[in-house]
């Protein structure tokens, strides 16, 4: 059983917004877990949620630094395919 666990919640203006920031990082899920950490990621409506859930301090923060990471770059990469769509 875990002793830390923490709850990321991003909130975005449109659903298809979070659907594809949660599209982006959903494949890291099982991929980055270990067996000091556990990740889960759901989506309701507008919000994308990652819970994560670690044996120690030290593995919660190694994956909320992780979890950030991946969200920001899923928000810059949508940011920029968004504005390339752009008219000129």
């Amino acid at each position: 059983m875990s002793s830390h666990d923490a709850t990321l919640e991003f909130d975005y203006e449109t659903a298809s917004r979070a659907e594809l920031v949660a599209e982006s990082v959903a494949r890291e899920i099982g991929e980055i877990d270990d067996e000091r950490s556990h990740t889960t990621l759901e989506r309701d409506g507008s919000r994308v949620r990652i819970g994560i859930d670690a044996d120690d301090v030290v593995a919660l923060r190694a994956a909320l630094n992780t979890w950030f990471t991946l969200v920001d770059v899923a928000e810059r990469t949508a940011d920029a395919g968004a504005g390339a769509l752009e008219p000129r």
